[in-house]
């Protein structure tokens, strides 16, 4: 087992507890690898002695806790869209074994020939959670909330990383595009939100795709969310045209399933393209801190397209131009021109 350390005290603990399930038997020295995330949380993968393979989450309290992860496989479960089975739990401890989905991501799985089947698989399946949502089920995505993601922008994106300090002036012109994002966002239909909807996070399965991981943050939230974590993906992108086309077939399967989305697509895309902002800035936030903070250098590579994303819409929009200023003044941008609704 090369992936232990002297440090590692919860490996042993993991192995302890895996020999210990008399009901799902596993082979414990099978352990290996499966994947780590942005967080304290690490996935391995074991054998079981019928052949198969499972999944074991280990997610070290007081970091991490496991119940909103249980609560949350159990509610999208019930839905109808495929989550993995919680077969052993230890709350206590942080350890979970689950059933496994595999280890083809769409991700891995996505080039131009395979792209709009597995985009419309996963269309489907939101629309599928969506129209089940029931609004005491998980918690809310309250203006509280989608304000403190925002705010990842300013602390950690222009303060730490580009080492920039904002005048009053600049300040009071970002609230001000923070405040019409999130009189968008909060006036958008609410319904499940995954929160981490994307290409890494969807599973490629023989069939019932996508198999969804890593929804333990699932709120209650606004209805354009996951479809934009899907479509503006920050690890991999596609044509503009190619966007719109999946977001107006999102669009006419949630009329068709009774979704509450805007009754006409300018006023559906506003909305779409709003939320995709608020995520960005929050995203370009994150990925600064996972470098700075957490010495996670892999995600610097991925903040020029988030920023790409961020200006295109930015640059859309006559009230957010304030925003182009602000980030052309910050980066050293040349102006470019843009259209402006």
């Amino acid at each position: 087992m090369s992936f232990t350390s002297p440090s590692d005290l919860r490996l042993p603990q993991l192995q302890e507890w895996l020999r210990s399930l008399s009901s799902t038997p596993v082979i414990a020295d099978s352990l290996r690898v499966a994947s780590a995330d942005a967080s304290f949380r690490r996935y391995f993968r074991v054998d079981t002695p019928s052949g198969q393979t499972l999944i074991v989450m280990d997610a070290p309290p007081p970091q991490e806790d496991v119940r909103p992860f249980i609560h949350v496989a159990d509610v999208f479960g019930k839905t109808g869209v495929t989550v993995p089975q919680i077969l052993e739990q230890d709350i206590e401890r942080g350890f979970l074994l689950l059933s496994d989905l595999g280890n083809t991501t769409y991700l891995n799985q996505l080039n131009n020939d395979t792209a709009n089947k597995l985009y419309l698989d996963a269309i489907d399946a939101l629309v599928l959670l969506q129209t089940q949502s029931k609004p005491d089920a998980l918690p809310e995505y309250d203006r509280a909330l989608l304000l403190r993601e925002l705010q990842l922008f300013p602390e950690w994106y222009i303060g730490k990383h580009l080492k920039a300090t904002l005048t009053d002036e600049q300040s009071a012109s970002l609230n001000k595009v923070f405040d019409m994002l999130l009189a968008n966002n909060l006036a958008q239909p609410q319904v499940y939100v995954h929160r981490d909807y994307h290409s890494r996070n969807l599973m490629v399965l023989p069939n019932g795709n996508p198999g969804m991981l890593d929804f333990q943050d699932a709120v209650y939230g606004p209805i354009t969310y996951d479809l934009v974590s899907l479509l503006r993906d920050a690890y991999i992108q596609w044509d503009e045209e190619m966007v719109l086309d999946w977001a107006i077939r999102y669009w006419e399967r949630a009329k068709r399933a009774g979704l509450p989305v805007a009754p006409d697509i300018d006023s559906f895309y506003r909305d779409f393209e709003f939320m995709g902002l608020q995520r960005h800035l929050k995203i370009l936030g994150i990925f600064a801190r996972l470098y700075h903070r957490d010495g996670k250098d892999a995600y610097l590579k991925d903040m020029p397209l988030v920023m790409e994303y961020t200006l295109k819409t930015a640059r859309r929009y006559s009230g957010l131009i304030p925003l182009v200023r602000l980030l052309e003044k910050l980066e050293d941008k040349a102006p470019q021109v843009g259209y402006t609704f």
